[in-house]
């Protein structure tokens, strides 16, 4: 049955005519679409038959695309019709709130990407926490999408980390399931696959920016656990000490410091490094500790127990033993506790509890299926059927 009323997420009614979506037309939705895809004004105006300056009038609301033109926007955008409906959630980020690893490598198209992609993490959890109860935030300095470096933790990037593990109740030692600990304190960690380009070429990203603390890691660079750890404490270091985001090489030495010191504390690891630089003990050190012998080698200059030419030689011997067990890379996927859950077991247990289907949930959020699963971590892992 067609209709000329505005598609109202949750209902069972999964289409809406032009002319509906005409009526209702939301411009941000627009940009954050395009900024998902990948394309230029210039790109998307090729697509349906109009001058970028017309595409840019309808981002900035000061027109709307006629009727007949919006299927061809959604086909060009990949997404539904539905999605430039107003009426739901927007995720929006300021981007003096993001945190970007490899700020210099990433280019204003890739952060674009990524903030459209973070806000959408953030409508997600909205959506699943209108039926689950989601972990409360616990950070210190974050009040409902604002953060306040300094409040209850020290500013300087060792203590800070001290001060964190201290109120999370962390005993002395290594820190075990780095990922799954973080979601326990209410904040969303999504790891993107490699199919999701998304997140393509950003090294990891976090924001304070949104209700609930985000935070991003991608594996484009190495399928490597150690480094996937380090990511995702250096990202908690700018959570915790960092409100806004400079860019500077200082934001990010800051928050290396922050993750050597949450993830290998002074005081804990010290009495264990051999007083002469072993690689062979370093290594047996890396997998009980959960962190690189790279991470470990400038652990040691860090600490001021050896000289800048000794590192040196260290990393270059590793180098050379990169492809020998115990010194190469170990996938994320061997594990589990590593990897964030906390949206689709919440996505699983609003299943049992409340019957959502992943349909449902894609009908509500006007998005495809597909991209729904990818962001839950639940990716259709079918074979296809060719027929020849």
């Amino acid at each position: 049955m067609r209709t000329d009323q505005p598609t109202i997420p949750g209902t069972d009614v999964s289409t809406a005519t032009p002319k509906a979506v005409w009526d209702a037309f939301h411009a941000p939705r627009l940009t954050q679409a395009r900024h998902l895809a990948g394309l230029t004004k210039k790109e998307v105006a090729q697509g349906i038959g109009v001058s970028p300056a017309a595409v840019g009038q309808y981002e900035t609301g000061s027109s709307k695309p006629r009727p007949e033109l919006i299927p061809l926007l959604a086909e060009v955008l990949d997404v539904p019709v539905e999605f430039f409906l107003a009426g739901r959630p927007l995720g929006k980020i300021d981007s003096s709130l993001a945190h970007f690893r490899a700020l210099r490598s990433t280019s204003g198209a890739q952060r674009d990407k990524v903030l459209g992609f973070a806000g959408q993490v953030w409508e997600l959890a909205y959506a699943l926490e209108r039926r689950v109860r989601l972990p409360v935030v616990d950070l210190p300095g974050f009040a409902g999408g604002e953060v306040h470096p300094g409040e209850d933790l020290s500013l300087d990037p060792t203590e800070a980390a001290r001060g964190l593990r201290r109120h999370w109740g962390l005993e002395a030692g290594p820190v075990r399931h780095l990922v799954r600990r973080i979601e326990t304190h209410g904040i969303i960690v999504v790891a993107p696959s490699e199919a999701d380009r998304t997140a393509a070429k950003v090294d990891a990203f976090a924001t304070g920016g949104l209700p609930r603390p985000l935070i991003v890691l991608t594996p484009n660079r190495a399928d490597d656990v150690c480094r996937h750890r380090f990511s995702a404490a250096h990202e908690l270091g700018h959570l915790v000490l960092h409100a806004t985001s400079t860019g500077d090489s200082q934001q990010e030495r800051e928050a290396d410091t922050f993750a050597a010191e949450f993830l290998t504390p002074r005081d804990d690891i010290l009495p264990l490094l051999p007083r002469r630089l072993d690689l062979a003990r370093l290594a047996a050190l890396s997998r009980t500790w959960g962190v690189s012998v790279h991470s470990l080698v400038y652990r040691y200059r860090e600490l001021g127990l050896v000289s800048d030419a000794t590192t040196s030689r260290a990393y270059q011997r590793l180098r050379a033993l990169r492809d020998q067990p115990g010194f190469g890379p170990e996938p994320v996927r061997g594990f589990p506790g590593e990897q964030p859950v906390m949206l689709r077991q919440a996505f699983e247990l609003a299943e049992r509890e409340t019957d959502l289907t992943i349909r449902a949930l894609a009908r509500e959020l006007a998005w495809k299926v597909p991209h729904v699963r990818e962001l839950l971590g639940m990716p259709d892992n079918r074979p296809v059927l060719r027929l020849v």
